[in-house]
């Protein structure tokens, strides 16, 4: 059966994982109509929109043992990888006590953003189970994953407790022969070791795979009941982890060591951002590295560590940049290199997306141009010019392909008939393919120009110029009157049948599919601020909020959120100059990642019976665009212009906060800022310098950054009040801006 879309698999591909526990929910927030008015209301991040279900990784930077633990604690194995559904795990592993009541987890958090050492709670009438799940990777014993069982007597007497391990699967750890077993600490085929254990198990079969339980033990009052299991990942001899089972605390001390000396940042790149925007930039980098893989002597930067286990174009345009945004140069330089491997004899760049997916060659285009603006050196840009100039005339040969075809895409002189993905499945009559060609080929043209190649690239300027052209006028005709009163642009044209279908609910979103308009608005910058297309664009994302984000703009079309769609939009309004609604967005987005600090690419509302979960989990889209948004909120670069502090309103310094942001990459050259109150308080101080680089056209600066500050001076440049907006002298290297209160 062909696969249908990168992310429409299958419907199953979609199906949630079923909870085998009473999870505890987090609280809900009170559901109220939603304001077209961002400003009506301020959300704290308190996760209130987490998937009631979810996972998260506990391996190492560049692990190829993509080690996952569940909401419950248990362990996630064997998942196949990309285009398999979400839930086809070969084993997972429940740790658990016998007895009567189920279990009910109350708490489940990390150490630390920065250290993966998970502790989940669950509760039960008489004591409480605490799971500590790490990773170790002893040179002597290899890669290993470790569980610490502790039972916490809740009764204020002496209880007796027997453990139990449930393994369900049909994969690796099926087959445990009871002989090897019975009362044994080293559990697996003759020959083989899955699990060993400081306390001897008797293994039976049960329903879709085993019971292994240790005997009933005594659980004083004073001091918690421990067990500690080990799981070697490297299919290791029982012998090589056996003797570490005598001593868990230094093996957690390790774990624990190793990651609190991992370096978030690489370069000369700093960050240091207040409260919760500080835990998710810690976490989204180490959510990056620990889905990153070597492969074919480079470190490929991947999507997630299931279905998604893989290089996908569209997705590595953002990761790359975030990458390069935390100082990963060589690792990022090593990704762009991936990316192009792929690229056909055609000119086509595909990777784990279908062929009609014409925007990835696009997209790696993009990525092309964005990683030599940021690295500030173009040697790889210039040798990839042949690259370059057959990626375009592939796309050219789509576009002239179209004109065969019998559709409105070719009528239109638009790309031929393709993948609009974000919703729209299989071969369609779409705009999404089409408008995020635009970004590519702009990009492209606009570097060309820079790099003193006009004449190379006159082809590919050329057919940028007749596919806009094409674009524009298709866009007169396709717009459609939104039941809300306004004009938009759907990324699935008139001509679909689907617009028609007698059941309503079987219609499309006018949302669907518009993840590719975001993008082409910014950061592709085809658009003016004021096009109509824009406008509708905006409307149309304020009229689907719900939960704070945009909803049902992707596969889920009913009931449902792409949850890291919403940075997408949340660019488009900090961009435009909504900063209450970037605000808003952005915060909705947060508080859809669980307390683990990470995402599912989609899930229900919490109020909906028949949405289901989707995609991989941690989604690294998702934590790259946390990333991006973070920083955009400091320094955006809008064109030739660089506006700074452009999401920084209800930012709520207090006075021991401070933003510092130093060697951050722009295509201005890095920029080292520092925004924190005064030390005599009464204001807030922006300390501003430039390194080498082109100068931006214009420097603006916010008039005030909150509701009761107002700039009061800028020393070290020349500057200019202009309504809301302050413009500093574009060539300045350094400058301090005051703010008062």
């Amino acid at each position: 059966m062909p696969v249908e879309s990168r992310r429409a698999f299958l419907a199953q591909v979609g199906a949630g994982l079923t909870a085998t526990h009473d999870v505890t929910a987090v609280e809900n927030a009170t559901q109220t109509p939603e304001p077209r008015d961002a400003t009506s209301r301020s959300t704290p991040v308190d996760f209130r929109y987490a998937p009631l279900d979810g996972q998260a990784t506990f391996c190492f930077p560049d692990d190829p043992y993509k080690s996952l633990i569940g909401s419950a604690g248990e362990l996630r194995y064997g998942h196949p990888g990309t285009n398999i559904n979400i839930d086809a795990f070969s084993a997972v592993i429940h740790f658990s006590a016998f007895g009567m009541e189920s279990d009910r987890v109350t708490r489940q958090y990390l150490e630390s953003p920065g250290v993966p050492v998970f502790h989940t709670w669950i509760e039960r009438p008489e004591a409480q189970l605490e799971l500590i799940t790490f990773a170790t990777n002893r040179p002597e014993e290899g890669r290993v994953d470790n569980v610490i069982f502790e039972v916490h007597n809740r009764a204020g007497q002496t209880i007796r407790v027997a453990p139990l391990v449930r393994v369900y699967g049909t994969g690796l750890f099926e087959a445990v022969p009871l002989a090897r077993a019975s009362g044994a600490r080293v559990i697996g085929p003759e020959g083989e070791c899955f699990m060993v254990s400081d306390a001897p198990l008797v293994a039976s079969p049960a329903f879709s795979g085993w019971v292994l339980a240790a005997p009933a033990a005594i659980c004083p009052s004073q001091s918690p009941l421990r067990i500690f299991f080990r799981l070697p990942q490297e299919r290791q001899p029982a012998e090589r982890v056996l003797q570490a089972l005598a001593d868990p605390d230094a093996l957690l001390a390790e774990a624990r060591n190793y990651w609190r000396n991992w370096k978030s940042f690489g370069h000369d790149v700093k960050w240091q951002l207040p409260g919760r925007y500080n835990e998710f930039l810690i976490a989204c980098t180490r959510n990056i590295a620990e889905a990153r893989e070597v492969k074919n002597g480079r470190k490929t930067f991947q999507v997630g560590p299931t279905c998604y286990r893989g290089l996908w174009i569209v997705d590595g345009n953002f990761i790359l940049e975030a990458a390069r945004y935390l100082g990963f140069d060589v690792e990022a330089q090593q990704g762009l290199e991936a990316t192009w491997s792929h690229q056909l004899p055609s000119g086509a760049v595909f990777a784990s997306a279908p062929g009609e997916h014409w925007k990835d060659t696009a997209m790696a285009m993009f990525t092309l141009v964005r990683q030599a603006e940021l690295s500030g050196d173009w040697t790889y840009f210039h040798a990839m010019v042949p690259n370059l100039l057959r990626a375009a005339n592939f796309l050219r040969e789509v576009r002239d392909k179209a004109r065969t075809e019998n559709s409105a895409n070719g009528r239109y002189g638009l790309l031929a008939r393709g993948f609009g993905d974000g919703g729209l499945g299989g071969i369609r009559s779409e705009l999404a393919n089409t408008v995020w060609t635009l970004a590519g080929l702009r990009a492209t043209v606009d570097a060309a120009q820079r790099c003193g190649l006009s004449a190379t690239f006159e082809p590919v300027s050329r057919f940028y110029s007749e596919l806009r052209s094409a674009f524009f006028a298709a866009a007169r005709q396709e717009m459609r009157t939104h039941p809300g009163g306004f004009e938009y642009l759907p990324m699935l044209m008139k001509e679909d049948a689907a617009w028609n279908f007698p059941d309503a609910w079987q219609r499309p979103q006018p949302q669907v599919a518009q993840w590719a308009l975001s993008h082409a608005i910014y950061p592709g910058l085809v658009f003016d601020k004021d096009d109509s297309i824009v406008r509708g664009h905006v409307a149309l994302m304020q009229a689907c909020t719900k939960e704070d984000v945009p909803s049902e703009t992707g596969w889920l079309s009913h009931e449902g959120v792409w949850t890291y769609n919403a940075p997408f939009v949340a660019h488009v309004y900090l961009w435009a100059g909504l900063e209450d609604w970037a605000r808003r967005a952005f915060t909705g987005f947060l508080n859809h990642a669980s307390p683990l600090y990470c995402w599912r690419e989609e899930q229900p509302l919490r109020n909906s019976l028949v949405a289901e979960y989707w995609g991989d989990m941690p989604h690294n889209w998702a934590s790259a665009e946390c990333i991006l948004f973070l920083r955009h909120m400091f320094a955006l670069e809008d064109g030739s212009a660089l506006r700074l502090l452009a999401g920084c309103a209800g930012l709520g310094l207090n006075d021991s906060d401070q933003v510092v942001l130093e060697q951050t990459p722009t295509r201005f050259g890095r920029l080292s800022m520092r925004l924190a109150p005064t030390r005599a308080g009464g204001s807030y101080s922006l300390e501003f310098s430039r390194a080498a680089g082109p100068a931006p056209s214009r420097i603006e600066l916010p008039a005030s950054i909150g509701s009761n500050s107002n700039l009061l001076r800028v020393k070290g440049a020349s500057s200019e009040r202009r309504g809301n907006v302050v413009l500093v002298e574009p060539g300045a290297k350094a400058f301090t801006a005051e703010w008062k209160i």
